[in-house]
C-alpha cells in the first residue's frame, strides 16, 4: 500500500472509529465524563509532549556535542509532533495513538523501524559512504559577442 492510499484510508476510517468509541464510552460512563476524559487526555498529553520534547532536544544536543549523528533523535522529533497532534485531536483512538508516540520505548521502536526498514531500503543508510562528487575544475570565463 502506497502512502497516499494509507493516508486516504486513515482519513476515512479514523472518524468512524472515533465516533464509535465516543458513543460506546459515553454510553458506559455518561456524556459529561466522556467529554472530561477527552479534555483531560489532551491536557496530560500536552504536558508529556513538552517533557519528552525537551528530553529529546537535550539528547540531540548532547549527541552533536560528542560529534555523533543523533539519528534516533532526528526521527523521534517528528514522531513527537505527530503524537502531539494526535493527542490534541478529540477522541479516544487518536489519544491512544498519540500516547504511544510519547512513550520513549515505543517511540524508539518506531524510530528504529523507520531508520532500518525505510531509510536503509531507500539507500539513505548512514553506513553507506557518500557518493563521490564529480571532478570540478574551477576557472573564469568571459563571454564575447
Amino acid at each position: 500500500m502506497n502512502p497516499i492510499q494509507f493516508i486516504f484510508l486513515a482519513f476515512v476510517s479514523i472518524p468512524f472509529i472515533e465516533i464509535y468509541l465516543l458513543l460506546q464510552i459515553g454510553g458506559m460512563v455518561g456524556v459529561l465524563p466522556a467529554i472530561l476524559l477527552v479534555v483531560t487526555t489532551a491536557v496530560i498529553g500536552a504536558g508529556l509532549l513538552r517533557q519528552q520534547g525537551l528530553a529529546t532536544l537535550r539528547r540531540f544536543q548532547e549527541g552533536l556535542a560528542r560529534g555523533e549523528v543523533p539519528a534516533y533523535e532526528m526521527i523521534e522529533g517528528p514522531i513527537l509532533l505527530v503524537g502531539g497532534a494526535l493527542l490534541l485531536t478529540p477522541g479516544f483512538f487518536t489519544d491512544v495513538m498519540g500516547f504511544a508516540c510519547l512513550i520513549p520505548q515505543a517511540r524508539r521502536k518506531i524510530a528504529q523501524y523507520i531508520i532500518e526498514k525505510r531509510l536503509v531500503q531507500s539507500g539513505m543508510s548512514a553506513q553507506q559512504p557518500p557518493k563521490e562528487q564529480p571532478d570540478v575544475i574551477e576557472g573564469e570565463f568571459n563571454r564575447e559577442d
